[in-house]
């Protein structure tokens, strides 16, 4: 869209809003929509981007992804970044085509702050992830051709009434289907690894740092198995990225306090390479 020879902007600037910016590109612009774009045909290899792990605990929720994105058996990438802040209390996470999936999450960045501006208020962190699910869906056409996007999204929930229980966390797949994970969850090419580590990890009364643990534990995992999950990278100094959604709102944790746990988990790992036991009592 773009002004008249008068410099004033198209019509549609000054008619009344919908709440939705997505809804309003797919009206006037529908070509600058990530799923509206024509590509040709046959397969194009593009940077991918995995795994990305989500771990509740008492008070709120905490997401991490490796920084590695893969083209192909290429490391297109070693500290690609994956974890995005949504909102106040959100974030999301990207699996599968990189470019297609940054430029969804910038989308819906800007779908949240529209519809905050127009209606004076916050989508429920439900009403948040639906939205996430139908731009996903809007996706579709690309992800037919082999450029899928599947995030996860996880928040903390101001209107849920215990806080100990208000860390949630959404998964969608290619047709833009949400579902409700509880406890933890991962995506992309490590997940199932990931997956599998957190099963072993994970305990009702974690706090913020044994959700941070966890999530390291498990990609540190993801990555053993998975040759496009990467594991951190100490001579780069590259960490995963973490980040914490609570009550006082979205936290990145610092690359200083992640240089210690990451420390932590490699040392042990350097004595048992297959992380440490869960146990069975």
């Amino acid at each position: 869209m773009t002004s008249d020879s008068s410099g004033r902007l198209p019509i549609a600037f000054h008619q009344p809003g919908v709440s939705s910016f997505a809804d309003f590109l797919g009206a006037h612009a529908p070509e600058m929509l990530p799923g509206r774009r024509p590509i040709g045909s046959g397969t194009v290899d593009v940077p991918h981007g995995t795994t990305i792990v989500a771990v509740t605990f008492t008070g709120g929720v905490v997401m991490a992804g490796d920084r590695r994105a893969t083209m192909g058996n290429i490391i297109a990438q070693r500290d690609i970044e994956k974890v995005f802040q949504a909102d106040e209390h959100s974030c999301v996470g990207i699996a599968g085509t990189a470019g297609l999936a940054i430029e969804l999450v910038r989308l819906f960045q800007v779908e949240l702050e529209h519809y905050e501006k127009l209606q004076g208020a916050t989508l429920s962190l439900e009403g948040k992830a639906n939205r996430l699910s139908m731009m996903i869906r809007g996706n579709l056409p690309m992800a037919m051709q082999g450029l899928a996007v599947v995030p996860m999204f996880a928040g903390y929930d101001l209107l849920v009434s215990d806080p100990a229980k208000a860390g949630r966390i959404f998964s969608f797949d290619v047709t833009g289907g949400r579902y409700e994970e509880h406890s933890f969850h991962a995506v992309g090419s490590g997940s199932m690894f990931a997956r599998g580590a957190l099963k072993k990890f994970f305990r009702e009364d974690f706090n913020q740092q044994d959700a941070v643990r966890a999530c390291v534990e498990s990609l540190y995992d993801a990555a053993d198995d998975d040759s496009a999950t990467g594991a951190p990278d100490l001579t780069r100094k590259i960490y995963p990225v973490v980040v914490a959604c609570t009550v006082d709102g979205f936290q990145r944790i610092a690359d200083d306090a992640l240089h210690d746990i990451v420390g932590h988990v490699v040392d042990a790992r350097m004595i048992r390479p297959g992380g440490p036991a869960a146990p069975l009592s």
